[in-house]
């Protein structure tokens, strides 16, 4: 039997019960490219309130977020600063976002299978331990002892920014890691701040709190797809934590912790197909809204919520953040006396020293006893810089540092510590990548991204002039609802491109999530052994949730095949074989779902639909040769 142990990738069908790291799913990049992103706004809003509060300007800075906004709905109003505002309201929703991540992961992410997220989990663990234990051997005593939350978390967004700067050119398998990381390190800090840093707990309206999280459950057991009832009862939610004395950094987690992630139903996908087809016979305004709620229908809420919620988070709520809260007026001996002060210092060391050997030297020890393995194309040296970045720590220092410290001297020590730790930890990061590339040899922290095995003629099954000049690729799986033939995309390309184009299919059977996968393929190469494969290759797709033994054995007949001879080259070891073969050159190409295409020999990453590979082909295409000058 061919095993498989894949998880996640660019592609739509992947392997259930694993986790490989190996691969970013849409939603991943989508995520990622929003962190990033937001990374150079945060950093901006970052030296505009440094600059703003150290200027002539400073007492508008001061008064600006002492301003008070309130909300009144009749009798009933709800009063803040608009510090407050940001700090409580603006950044429960960051961690609402924070947790329908946290949920996907768990879901239909890389932590379904702990076995697999071992080493990440028992990294954020050291990552959290570590920098707590050397804060408080730094500062033993006095309140500056209740800062150790201070250096537990880590800023995904600046830590993946400072990645894309400081890091390997192609640094997606480490991303990966570090992004599944941060989600445990998530978890932890937000149960800090409720369970520490929370003060006059209201008995009653956590009750009601709990009444709400059973409600936001039950809407996401019963599948209700509309986002609106989400929405109204996380208001509600992170209301009633306000009115119980917690911060809104649970409600923000909570709620998005119980919107459960699903990946898109082969019926849904279909139905949706249907209305948009309806649509474009007929552009009608109700067709259309059945078409946009039948492609909503077909996405989870929480994924339509993320793809929504995050560039706001992103672009908006992290960076105003940022300008409320690190902006601290260093004049009048504040530098001097934070750059004395055992608290500035305990910060800098615990988030910098501290993250890098909790997350760093954790890791590589729990690789060295066999707790898991790093996930393939990360290396040591990778492993050690991005544990360097992970003393950013930023967003959750910051909010922390608010919470942890009444006296206003000694938070700004916090801060400063927190901004210099983010400066040293970027140097520092970027140290440890040149010294793995120079003397380790460890460049790219990525997937193998060109075609291991070439097509051959004799070998691959090709569609098309073996000799043409464009070569596409696909590694496909028969019950891969998302795979070219399943979706029409293989037959769009070769009409665009004619004579232009081999398409060449190779197998990649997931059994864990498509269990008549493997015997499928052995039909087709069967099939192919008397001279049918690309007849049953069709039929198979056409026939997607009729693949039995005795269905297949029917197509046979159908296709006029020598059933006794197609039924016993099915079951041989020459089949099984060649199928090991086609999963093999995957494993080595980095292929790690279905479908995966090469798009002339390299692995095409993001959508794969019909326009989007016929501009990847085009561009890949090789320069036309010039006509020789004729002879005059």
């Amino acid at each position: 039997m061919v095993k498989r142990m894949t998880r996640r990738s660019e592609s739509a069908t992947e392997a259930t019960g694993t986790a490989s790291f190996t691969r970013l799913s849409e939603p991943a990049r989508r995520f990622l490219r929003a962190e990033t992103g937001g990374a150079a706004l945060l950093l901006a809003a970052t030296v505009t309130a440094l600059l703003w509060a150290n200027s002539p300007w400073s007492g508008l800075y001061e008064s600006l977020w002492h301003v008070r906004a309130a909300i009144s709905v009749g009798d009933a109003t709800l009063a803040m600063d608009l510090e407050s505002w940001v700090n409580d309201a603006l950044m429960a929703l960051f961690f609402f976002v924070v947790g329908l991540e946290v949920r996907r992961e768990f879901s239909i992410g890389e932590l379904t299978d702990l076995r697999r997220a071992a080493v990440p989990v028992v990294a954020a663990l050291g990552g959290l331990v570590v920098p707590a234990l050397l804060y408080l051997a730094i500062v033993p005593e006095g309140e500056a002892t209740r800062g150790w939350g201070v250096v537990i978390g880590t800023d995904t967004a600046f830590m993946l920014g400072a990645l894309a700067l400081v890091g390997p050119r192609y640094s997606t398998q480490l991303r990966v890691f570090l992004l599944i990381f941060t989600v445990i390190d998530d978890i932890v800090a937000v149960s800090v701040i409720g369970l520490i840093y929370s003060r006059n707990l209201n008995g009653s309206a956590i009750l009601i709190m709990i009444a709400l999280c059973g409600v936001m459950a039950l809407l996401s057991r019963m599948q209700v797809w509309r986002a609106a009832p989400y929405l109204i009862v996380g208001a509600a939610l992170w209301l009633a934590a306000y009115h119980a004395g917690l911060h809104g950094a649970i409600a923000g987690m909570l709620g998005g912790l119980l919107i459960a992630a699903r990946t898109p139903a082969r019926e849904a996908v279909e139905t949706a197909e249907q209305y948009f087809r309806a649509f474009r016979q007929s552009p009608m305004g109700v067709v259309g809204r059945s078409a946009r709620l039948g492609l909503e229908r077909a996405v989870s809420v929480n994924e339509r919520l993320r793809v929504v919620l995050q560039p706001w988070v992103s672009y908006f709520v992290v960076p105003l953040f940022a300008l409320a809260n690190a902006g601290v007026d260093l004049r009048g001996g504040v530098l001097g006396e934070a750059l004395t002060s055992s608290l500035t210092w305990g910060v800098v060391v615990a988030l910098v020293i501290g993250k890098l050997l909790g997350v760093g030297v954790t890791t590589l020890a729990a690789e060295r006893i066999g707790i898991g393995s790093l996930p393939q194309g990360v290396g040591k040296g990778h492993v050690l810089g991005g544990a360097a970045l992970a003393g950013i720590g930023f967003t959750v220092s910051l909010l922390i540092a608010g919470l942890a410290f009444d006296d206003q001297l000694i938070q700004d020590q916090a801060i400063v510590g927190v901004l210099l730790a983010l400066v040293i930890a970027t140097v520092l990061g970027r140290l440890v990548f040149r010294a793995a590339a120079l003397f380790l040899g460890e460049t790219d922290a990525d997937l193998p991204r060109l075609l291991d095995r070439p097509v051959e003629a004799g070998i691959d099954h090709i569609r098309g002039p073996v000799d043409a000049p464009l070569t596409l690729v696909e590694y496909g799986d028969f019950e891969c609802p998302f795979c070219a033939k399943a979706t029409g995309v293989g037959r769009e390309l070769r009409e665009h491109f004619g004579d232009r184009l081999r398409y060449v299919f190779r197998h990649l059977p997931l059994p864990d999530v498509h269990p008549h996968a493997e015997l499928a393929a052995r039909a087709a190469v069967a099939a192919g052994y008397q001279g049918r494969f690309w007849e049953m290759h069709d039929t198979l797709f056409a026939h997607q949730n009729e693949l039995e033994y005795e269905d297949l054995a029917g197509y046979a007949a159908k296709l006029g095949l020598d059933v006794e001879r197609f039924l016993r080259d099915m079951n041989s070891q020459k089949a099984e074989a060649r199928v090991r073969a086609d999963v093999a050159s995957a494993e080595a190409s980095g292929a790690r779902g279905t479908p995966t295409f090469f798009v002339n020999g390299e692995r095409h990453v993001g959508a794969h639909d019909t326009q989007t590979l016929a501009r990847a082909l085009e561009r890949s295409a090789p320069p036309a040769r010039e006509a020789p000058p004729r002879r005059r």
